[in-house]
């Protein structure tokens, strides 16, 4: 039989590790965290300093001189004007065919089951691999793309070696790579919704136009912000398809932010401006992602009737 010390040692032992237990479960959590969030502060102080690779001697404290030189910096603005345009058109034109195959996909049927896998394919491929495969097909020397083209009478189409055509070029390749990640939210957001509703529209005898625009539309509306959210992110900070492309030209044509920085550290060697490049672009998403999601969430209290 236990004595009683020995059966009150065991107590305590259970109780001390019940007690470990949360932070032990945390611990994962707490290290992503500190490998967030080291990087983002080292970033703050480069970019709060005059600092290039190359001059490592006069390496000095600015205190946020890069981001004042920004305001009167055309490189920058023009940076910003293509980042959002980027983004913005190939979000755009990512919703509407997504939502458009999406829509032809609806009925659970075996080939559409199997479309709807085969259509996944672009998303499996790595964004810089299908940047390098398109560009081969875009070469105005031996590109497939370009012999198709003069068989309708289009001679010496530049792709994304002429500025008119670059950003063409490039959001063309973005769209391939990722509507069918559009496509597979809003197909699932379809699928999910409930049929009470489109059965009485049908026993009223609405047309299906009015039905996708006054029901299926509206229930859709939080799938389709999640998706653009997700996409928007990803589009504002795009770097391996330009770069891949065209290396942000021709020019200054397609310097996003990620590019710029890119091209600041690593051409440039300079650190402090680069930093600031991509701590801009961090408050431009975090200021994107809190109108999302807070559309997002009144959405969601309006569908409970909370709202």
């Amino acid at each position: 039989m236990p004595v009683p010390s020995q059966v009150s040692k065991r107590r305590g032992k259970r109780l001390v590790s019940r007690r470990a237990l949360p932070y032990l479960l945390s611990l994962p959590a707490l290290l992503v965290c500190i490998g967030i969030l080291v990087p983002f502060v080292t970033a703050i102080y480069y970019s709060l300093q005059r600092y290039r690779l190359s001059q490592p001697w006069a390496r000095e404290m600015n205190w946020g001189d890069n981001y004042v030189r920004f305001m009167s910096d055309s490189k920058f603005w023009n940076t910003l004007v293509v980042s959002l345009e980027y983004a913005f058109l190939t979000v755009g034109f990512e919703l509407i065919l997504g939502l458009g195959i999406a829509l032809l996909l609806q009925k659970r049927t075996k080939l559409n089951n199997a479309v709807s896998i085969m259509l996944l394919m672009p998303l499996m491929t790595a964004p810089a691999l299908a940047a390098l495969m398109w560009k081969l097909m875009t070469n105005p020397g031996f590109g497939i793309l370009n012999y198709f083209l003069t068989l309708i009478g289009i001679d010496d189409f530049r792709w994304g070696a002429s500025p008119s055509s670059a950003l063409f070029t490039v959001v063309l390749v973005d769209i391939w790579v990722y509507t069918p990640f559009i496509m597979i939210l809003l197909l699932a957001g379809l699928r999910s919704l409930p049929t009470q509703p489109f059965e009485a529209a049908a026993l009223d005898g609405v047309p299906r136009m009015q039905q996708f625009f006054r029901i299926t539309l509206p229930m859709l509306t939080p799938y389709i912000l999640t998706a653009a959210l997700f996409r928007l992110l990803e589009s504002i900070q795009q770097f391996d398809i330009i770069y891949a492309m065209t290396q942000g030209g021709p020019g200054d044509t397609l310097t996003v932010f990620q590019v710029e920085a890119y091209l600041n550290y690593f051409q440039s060697t300079n650190v402090g401006r680069s930093s600031a490049l991509l701590l801009i672009l961090w408050a431009i998403t975090f200021f994107i992602s809190n109108i999302f999601i807070k559309n997002w969430l009144r959405l969601r209290e309006r569908a409970r009737g909370e709202g």
